[in-house]
């Protein structure tokens, strides 16, 4: 087959897409560290480019005692950075969408241990802690003696950087050592990731999503707050982070351990002003898609709280006054107009028709998109339990009733009627 070159490319690129085209117009950081190893990172480029994507190859000082950086460089066509300098190499390759993919091939437990503690001090870790922070899909291929991938600190690494969204492409343990997975192997992983990415309905979205209860003080030691369990919100969390959202998380009280992912940011908050100002700001400071109101909003709060603990002696009853707080919902639209706006109402025991009708007033009020109404005095949905029974409400649109079901389903169903609604 001739191969027709292309003015002003590196000849070693003549071999771009051979094999296939699903990694056409990704640009894949590899990153090489110092492991006996690295000689096989040059048919992994390769493979990599055959399947159309453009690599970029990164070593440290120790990789070059290994591997002349000229046969990177003639593997990829592309210069190899073996050192940063004055031109920012780590931030031309990883902040945000500089690159669509890093992969670390091999990956020693050395480079996996900086990695993990949060160490930069060559330019492959750096070029991790920049696209850990920018969200850049990461894989790591490890590469190391048996007795070193069990030790229990390098399993704790591999743990911890997996709990931030990385993924290990696993090693294969052979003659006593955890040897590296085969190019074919780890290109396998990579094209699965893409495909998967690809499908996944929420892709390219940033959501907001509230969650759990805001708390009022009465005075440094008493409160007034509500009873939400917070695993709405969790599930639907959960639910974009598993379509590929990017998702900010401002959870009010409650009692569930917070999620990790490295596509979530959570924000913590305490009374329903926090929660105003923290939603506030992130709609105006970011561009969202949709925002998610499912906190438990308290609705009273104190006109001036106490200073001090009011004694309870000399009391036959205490008598405090209570004032409106604000509805954070019926701001959002003034923050950010074009946000697709999702809402929360809740009842307690009564009819559907009467539920039906307060979520489109709540509709009407807040300008939202869709309101989520469901009771919670109903067996199937009370408090803390996981499973809920919703109403969907929204514009123009009949009224969507999913029966009594687990929370992550619902919030799965939810997604989907979401992202019909925009289309």
């Amino acid at each position: 087959m001739k191969i027709k070159r292309t003015k002003n490319l590196h000849p070693s690129k003549d071999i771009s897409c051979t094999l296939g085209d699903e990694l056409k117009g990704k640009r894949v950081i590899l990153c090489v560290s110092g492991s006996v190893a690295a000689y096989k990172a040059i048919d992994f480029a390769r493979l990599l480019m055959r399947h159309g994507a453009d690599v970029f190859a990164v070593i440290s000082k120790s990789t070059s005692l290994l591997l002349n950086p000229n046969f990177l460089k003639w593997a990829t066509g592309n210069e190899v950075v073996a050192k940063l300098t004055g031109n920012m190499e780590h931030i031309a390759l990883g902040d945000f969408e500089m690159s669509d993919l890093v992969v670390v091939y091999p990956c020693t437990a050395n480079t996996l241990g900086k990695f993990a503690c949060g160490i930069d001090d060559t330019p492959i870790t750096s070029i991790l802690t920049v696209s850990l922070g920018s969200k850049i899909p990461i894989f790591i291929a490890p590469a190391m003696h048996e007795a070193m991938y069990h030790n229990p600190f390098v399993v704790n690494n591999l743990e911890t950087i997996r709990q931030n969204g990385v993924s290990i492409i696993e090693s294969s343990m052979i003659e006593g050592k955890a040897k590296i997975a085969t190019p074919e192997n780890a290109l396998s992983q990579i094209l699965n990731f893409f495909a998967q990415s690809d499908n996944k309905i929420l892709s390219n979205k940033r959501i907001l999503v509230t969650s759990g209860s805001t708390i009022e003080f009465i005075d440094p030691v008493r409160v007034i707050s509500n009873l939400s369990s917070g695993k709405m919100g969790q599930a639907l969390v959960n639910g974009a982070l598993e379509q590929g959202a990017q998702v900010t998380h401002i959870s009010g009280n409650s009692l569930l351990k917070p999620l990790t992912n490295r596509n979530l940011k959570n924000i913590q908050v305490t009374t329903s002003e926090d929660m105003y100002e923290q939603v506030t700001s992130e709609l105006s400071s970011k561009k969202y898609d949709i925002a998610i109101m499912a906190a438990a909003i308290s609705d009273f709060k104190m006109n001036q709280v106490n200073k001090k603990k009011i004694r309870s002696r000399g009391h036959n009853k205490l008598t405090i006054d209570l004032f409106p707080t604000k509805k954070i919902i019926n701001y959002i639209k003034l923050v950010d107009k074009n946000i697709f706006l999702v809402g929360f109402t809740a009842y307690h025991d009564v009819s559907n028709s009467f539920l039906i009708s307060r979520a489109n007033e709540k509709l009407k009020e807040s300008s939202s998109d869709i309101i989520i109404a469901n009771d919670v005095g109903r067996k199937c949905s009370t408090i803390g339990s996981d499973y809920n029974e919703v109403f969907i409400i929204s514009k123009n649109k009949p009224v969507v009733h999913l029966p009594p079901e687990r929370k992550d389903l619902i919030a799965k169903k939810i997604y989907e009627i979401i992202v019909s609604y925009l289309k």
